[in-house]
């Protein structure tokens, strides 16, 4: 089974300490969702390939929380945060936080648009505390990470 790669892009604010990612993909905003937020499916696509993702918890819903552990060998990556609102098809509203910086709290926002045609487009932003943080952020290889695990899930994505 092929599927189509869309270009993810990054961008930086100047004005805000705020990374937006965009990326559309041949799927309904309803795949695109239940992709977010099923747990299984989730665990088959964030992050970067060559990790294996275990999930804690992973209640998405408004006021629900979340908790996962990227491991590659003996080094593990812990990650936790809040949905602070979930409507369906559309919009995701959470906090993230990387456990190996617990002082550094993200808040995204992940909006979904239906461009007809069984296609999506997804907005996610992320905004931290300081410049320093958001340019520590991307300098991290998030961006790796986030163009592998968007491939990961148009692969998800065509598998139906």
């Amino acid at each position: 089974m092929s599927t189509t790669t869309h270009e993810t892009r990054i961008d930086v604010d100047p004005d805000v300490p705020l990374v937006r990612i965009t990326r559309e993909f041949d799927a309904p905003p309803a795949k695109v969702f239940r992709a977010h937020t099923d747990p299984e499916l989730v665990a088959r696509w964030l992050g970067p390939r060559g990790l294996e993702m275990s999930i804690d918890h992973y209640d998405c819903r408004t006021g629900g929380s979340y908790r996962y552990v990227h491991r590659r060998g003996d080094e593990e990556y812990g990650f936790h945060g809040s949905f602070h609102e979930v409507r369906p098809d559309e919009l995701i509203v959470q906090t993230f936080t990387f456990e190996g910086e617990p002082d550094g709290v993200a808040l995204e926002k992940l909006v979904l648009e239906d461009l007809g045609d069984g296609r999506t487009r997804l907005t996610s932003t992320s905004l931290v505390d300081s410049f320093a943080a958001r340019d520590a952020f991307v300098a991290s290889g998030m961006e790796v990470g986030v163009r592998e695990g968007y491939e990961r899930l148009d692969e998800v994505l065509a598998q139906g």
